[in-house]
C-alpha cells in the first residue's frame, strides 16, 4: 500500500526536491503575489504593470521561434511552466502559465498548468475548479480529462483510507474520464499507466496488463519500478 500510494505521488508531476511551499503558505503569499493566482486573480492592474505587461507581449511574440504567434508563443510558456512544475518549482511554474494566459487567453491548455499547480498543493477543491472551467470550455481536451481523472484517483486514495466502499465511485469516475480521454488520444502514456493503476485497483488483471503493456509500448517513461512490482505481485500475467 505504501508503495502505491507513492506512486500516486508521482502521478502529480511534481518531485520532492527544488522549492517547497504548502497549501497554506501559498495562499497566504498569493493575497499580496497576485501572479500565484489563476489568471492573475483577476485583480485590476496599474497602467505600469499593463505597459509591463504588453512589453512582454511584443517581446516574446519577437522571438524567432514564434514569428507573431501568441498562440505558439502561449503554448511555450505552459510547456515551460511544467519544466519548472516537475523540479518542483511552483511559483516559477505558475509565472509561467499566467504568462501564457497574457499571451493567449484562450489557450485552453492553461487550465490544466493551473490545475496541476494546485494538484501539486494537495488542494483539491481549487484544482477540480480549473479543470472543470476548461472542460466547460472545452470538454474534449485530452490533457485535461487525464488530469480531471486523476483527480478522482487521488480522491478514491484520501476516501480509501478511511473506507473503501465509499471511495470506489471516485475510482470509477476516474475511469470514465481517463477512458475518454484515452478514446480521443490513445497515444498519450500518462492516460494509460493511470488506466493500469485505476484497473489494478479493481482486481481487473486483464485490462491493468493491458494498459501496462501500451504504455510500454508508448516509451514506459511513467512507469514505475514499485508499480510492475505490485502489477506483477497481484496480477500473475498469463504465457
Amino acid at each position: 500500500m505504501k508503495r502505491i500510494l507513492a506512486i500516486i505521488s508521482l502521478l502529480f508531476s511534481i518531485t520532492t526536491y527544488g522549492q517547497q511551499i504548502n497549501a497554506d503558505q501559498w495562499i497566504e503569499e498569493a493575497q499580496t503575489n497576485s501572479r500565484l493566482l489563476p489568471k492573475y486573480g483577476h485583480k485590476p492592474k496599474t497602467e505600469e504593470q499593463k505597459k509591463m505587461d504588453q512589453d512582454f507581449i511584443n517581446q516574446t511574440i519577437q522571438l524567432e521561434q514564434f514569428k507573431g504567434d501568441r498562440t505558439a508563443a502561449s503554448h511555450h510558456m505552459i510547456k515551460l511552466g511544467f519544466n519548472y512544475l516537475y523540479r518542483g518549482d511552483l511559483k516559477t511554474a505558475m509565472y509561467r502559465f499566467n504568462q501564457a494566459y497574457l499571451l493567449d487567453s484562450l489557450n485552453n491548455d492553461i487550465y490544466w498548468g493551473f490545475g496541476a499547480i494546485y494538484m501539486a498543493l494537495k488542494n483539491y477543491d481549487l484544482a477540480k475548479q480549473q479543470y472543470e472551467e476548461g472542460l466547460t470550455i472545452d470538454a474534449d481536451n485530452t490533457r485535461l480529462l487525464t488530469d480531471y481523472g486523476t483527480y478522482f484517483l487521488a480522491q478514491f486514495y484520501e476516501l480509501k483510507a478511511i473506507d473503501t466502499k465509499s471511495a470506489l465511485p471516485n475510482l470509477d469516475t476516474a475511469i470514465s474520464y481517463l477512458l475518454k480521454s484515452y478514446q480521443l488520444d490513445s497515444t498519450n502514456q500518462h492516460t494509460s499507466f493511470k488506466l493500469s493503476i485505476c484497473y489494478w485497483n479493481k482486481d481487473d488483471c486483464i485490462n491493468a496488463w493491458k494498459y501496462y503493456d501500451e504504455t510500454v509500448a508508448l516509451g514506459g517513461q511513467t512507469i514505475t519500478a514499485a508499480y510492475t512490482a505490485d502489477l506483477k505481485n497481484k496480477c500473475k500475467k498469463e504465457k
